[in-house]
């Protein structure tokens, strides 16, 4: 007798689908008594006209929607509020598309899913939600969900998005019956199976393949010829040939059958996709195939079916978000919350076995000045290299992590005593002697290294990094270029942060150190210049110009911040006054916030005091305030945001997506624009898609909330080029201008390669 093929009209894991018989020259045969082909639809029977909408929540959908879908011609709504409802609704089966909020009074939206999936009931799925996160997103999209939108989108959008999810039901019904109907003509049976997104395969009992289709070309480089009467083994992942053993050998059927089993497929040849290392991702579903000589005799195994589902671009984005939350961006080390942990899990272990632990603090030295003499781009490679180069000097238990700027972390576990850490910071330093290759001219650069270890500076996370930090600073203090254990007595002698503050002390009682450097915001659809950012630079007697992040810290840790802001916002409105006065009255003036800032209660109270001083109006005002304060002690920030913004000033987040923050927050907080962090700016490259997906990621984000964006340390053409077109206007960085003195600013209006709106006026 022949020995079947199955095909499997529907995807995996959607439902049980419709199998269809297939003898070796790939004839249908009729189907066997054991086998089961549900659901059964009679050739004769057409999609039903009338579309069945659910909605399942406890507030529904907004009145727009709900009547627009109402009003809609062959479209009959209904509306459930618990899920014991729906459970009883959907059980009738004729429901073509589920709208489903995933918080319902009696229990969760995913349950809801689950169970559908389990009655193998094949209704879309659209999940909306009141606290949209990253996580829930992608568990909706797991659970088969085909849209996730947020319960206060655009009622417009939503319409759409339920229009999108009916059109592809009806498609994917219309297709089931047009195998049903087209089940004797071999040709488009066969047209129907190579189009098909999956791979479709059946082998023997052996585990060599019978048939499969064309997209495994497609898909992993092999030929249909060449696969058959070949072992499955061939496409299968050494890793993985154990555990795809159980699926590709399944003798089940019906609900004991393999369904959704992740496995790893490899390509023949490189070329084929772009995928690395040849492989793709798969969900894979399988069941056996049994036949008989005669209706009497008893079924005997002849093989297995299935169909293999490409996942690979879904596991990548997964995966791409996870690592975004731990890791750095630039290097691709851990960042200060996955060392955290891992110090935390460390110190946990050592206490357990009476072991010790080393942590060190690495600071490169001098690496401002790189930034200052080649830019940011270059002053990024030397990071990466040494993060290269440092990394291979650890063992393979070891981390190393970035903390942020110039700073890195080191976690040495099970070690006997310092001597075993030095020995490591030795070689650190060691590799340092060979110079950098920066801007096409060799630099030697050089690192300060601290020392803590466990137990002896410290039993915690925080008390070992700070007396790491410490004596970091000792060696800055000594001449840098060097690695110091912690003493105790080094806290008491901490010199240059108590010197440094002593100074900022005394600039900030006479004024006269300080100066506002002014960095131009340029619309690149108008060619102008809309806007300036006020940065504050300090020139010390001693250690001459520095930038704010050298001493903004120890003002925000030492309670100077709020004198310091004071004198930096009288400043910064003053000069837009003056230049208000000279025609330039639609320039706007950014002011950075410094989260400490909002601790205090006058916050509010002293940015009016200044406008109005000053004369100058509230719009003109644009605040720059952190993205973790959208987290921490949210609803206070909240409510000071909303003083602000019912005055007018317009309010923007700075350095947007370097934290893992909750949508649910952007909406509530009452921002107006967000700025790109420029980490993510010089990360675009043409050639590598994910630098520019995060980005076009974050414009989506800020075109559903209505927000402006801005991107800064745009420093190059081609990032220009590539931010045009991601439909991104408002930019600042070096390759328009450096942040420059009041008088140099006015220069570079009358320059006149960005004026300023009005500013013709001026002259």
């Amino acid at each position: 007798m022949p020995i079947p093929t199955l095909a499997r009209a529907q995807p995996a894991g959607l439902g049980s689908g419709i199998l269809l018989s297939l003898d070796r020259s790939g004839g249908l045969m009729n189907a066997t008594p054991n086998v089961d082909f549900r659901p059964q639809i009679p050739a004769r029977v057409s999609v039903p006209a009338t579309d069945h909408i659910l909605v399942v929540g406890d507030q529904g959908l907004s009145g727009f929607a709900y009547d627009h879908l109402l009003g809609a011609k062959d479209r009959h709504l209904e509306e459930c509020h618990t899920g014991n409802e729906a459970f009883t609704r959907l059980d009738r089966g004729d429901i073509d598309l589920l709208i489903l909020d995933l918080d319902l009074p009696d229990m969760q939206g995913s349950e809801i899913m689950e169970w559908m999936r389990q009655k193998e009931i094949a209704t879309a799925v659209i999940i909306f939600s009141r606290q949209p996160t990253v996580e829930s997103a992608i568990g909706a999209l797991r659970y088969g969900a085909y849209e996730f939108i947020r319960q206060h989108d655009e009622p417009a959008e939503v319409v759409e998005s339920v229009e999108r999810a009916l059109l592809r039901h009806r498609r994917e019904r219309e297709c089931a019956l047009m195998v049903v109907r087209l089940e004797h003509s071999e040709r488009l049976y066969r047209l129907l199976v190579e189009q098909s997104p999956d791979i479709i395969y059946t082998l023997d009992e052996k585990g060599c393949f019978l048939f499969v289709n064309g997209r495994v070309q497609f898909l992993l480089g092999h030929s249909q010829e060449e696969l058959i009467g070949q072992h499955y083994s061939v496409i299968v992942h050494p890793d993985d040939v154990e555990h795809a053993r159980f699926a590709f050998n399944e003798r089940r059927i019906g609900d004991r059958a393999s369904t959704n089993v992740e496995i790893r497929l490899q390509g023949k040849v490189p070329g084929v996709r772009h995928f690395e290392n040849r492989t793709i991702v798969t969900v894979l579903s399988a069941r056996g195939l049994y036949a008989s000589p005669n209706q009497l005799a008893q079924p005997h195994f002849i093989g297995t079916s299935g169909v293999a589902r490409d996942i690979s671009e879904r596991k990548k984005a997964e995966e791409a978000i996870t690592f975004q939350a731990f890791h750095d961006l630039l290097t691709g080390l851990p960042n200060r919350v996955l060392f955290k942990d891992r110090l935390t899990l460390a110190l946990r272990q050592a206490k357990r076995q009476g072991q010790r632990l080393a942590v060190m603090f690495i600071d490169i030295d001098r690496f401002k000045l790189v930034n200052d003499t080649y830019g940011h781009h270059e002053g990024d490679e030397l990071l990466k290299c040494f993060a290269k180069r440092a990394r291979a000097c650890l063992r393979s238990g070891d981390t190393l992590a970035r903390q942020g700027g110039d700073e890195f972390t080191v976690l040495l576990p099970d070690v006997h005593s310092g001597d075993d850490a030095g020995a490591i910071a030795g070689k650190i330093l060691g590799e340092l002697q060979r110079p950098f290759t920066i801007a096409g001219q060799p630099l030697l650069a050089t690192a300060s290294i601290g020392i803590a270890l466990f137990p002896d500076d410290g039993e915690t996370p925080d008390a070992l990094l700070g007396n790491a930090d410490i004596a970091m600073y000792q060696i800055k203090g000594r001449g840098k270029n060097g690695y110091q254990e912690y003493q105790p007595a080094m806290r008491s002698g901490h010199s240059h942060r108590v010197t440094l503050e002593r100074d900022l002390r005394r600039a900030l009682a006479h004024g006269d150190q300080f100066e506002v450097y002014y960095q131009p915001l340029i619309s690149m659809s108008r060619q102008q210049t809309i806007g300036v950012e006020a940065l504050l630079r300090w020139h010390h007697p001693e250690h001459g110009l520095m930038a704010p992040d050298l001493f903004i810290p120890l003002a925000e840790d030492s309670g100077m911040i709020v004198d310091l802001s004071n004198w930096v916002l009288n400043q910064a409105l003053r000069q837009l006054a003056h230049w208000r006065g000279k025609g330039m009255r639609e320039l706007r003036m950014a002011l950075n916030i410094s989260p400490r800032e909002f601790a205090g209660s006058d916050l509010y109270e002293r940015l009016m005091r200044g406008l109005d001083v000053h004369a100058v109006p509230a719009e003109a005002l644009d605040i720059e305030i952190s993205e973790h304060l959208l987290t921490e002690d949210a609803e206070r920030h909240i409510d000071i945001v909303k003083r602000l913004h019912h005055e007018g000033l317009r309010v923007s987040i700075d350095d947007f997506g370097t934290r893992y923050s909750s949508l649910n927050h952007l909406r509530r907080f009452p921002i107006s624009s967000l700025k790109i962090d420029q980490s993510f700016i010089r990360d675009l490259n043409p050639h590598n898609r994910k630098s520019t997906a995060i980005v076009d990621a974050i414009f989506g984000i800020a075109r559903s909330f209505g927000l402006r964006t801005l991107a800064e340390g745009v420093e190059t053409d081609l990032q220009k080029q590539l931010l045009r077109g991601l439909m991104c206007d408002e930019m600042q960085g070096f390759l328009f201008s450096r942040p420059l003195s009041a008088a140099e600013f006015e220069e570079f209006l009358a320059a006149g390669a960005f004026p300023s709106t009005g500013s013709s006026t001026a002259h």
